[in-house]
């Protein structure tokens, strides 16, 4: 949900072409999986597609690669280390940290609810994308 959100907030303050966001899996159970329907619903609902957007797993090269590694719970966070190991170039941040928390998003996938984790991963993206603007990322 996040990848979609924020891709929609870089877009409309014209800076998508500062930005490279995807999302990866910290797990292995959804892989190649399509967006959960839940997830596609409600960004539907906002006008915001996820079309073409299938899971797949974080790498060592994403570590690697990317400046942020946005995490939405303690969870990922574990998975996580298991698979790129200690977070040695502090890269690694919850979402809702960059909005003054370091509270879990709930996953929607157990809660059902949609309704608050999208609340929560916009105000958590709206966040990053300040810090961002602030700091000329």
């Amino acid at each position: 949900m996040a990848e979609f959100v924020l891709k929609d907030m870089v877009e409309k303050e014209g800076l998508a072409d500062k930005f490279h966001i995807e999302s990866s899996a910290t797990s292995r159970e959804e892989i190649g999986n399509p967006v959960h329907h839940g997830t596609r619903k409600k960004l539907a609902e906002v006008g915001i597609s996820t079309a073409g957007k299938y899971a797949r797993q974080i790498t060592k090269k994403d570590y690697k690669d990317f400046d942020y590694i946005l995490i939405m719970d303690d969870m990922n966070r574990r998975n996580l280390k298991r698979v790129v190991g200690e977070d040695v170039d502090n890269k690694v941040y919850k979402l809702l940290h960059f909005a003054g928390s370091e509270r879990d998003i709930a996953d929607p996938w157990y809660t059902g609810n949609f309704d608050v984790t999208y609340d929560d991963v916009m105000e958590g993206c709206s966040a990053f994308l300040e810090y961002c603007k602030q700091n000329e990322l």
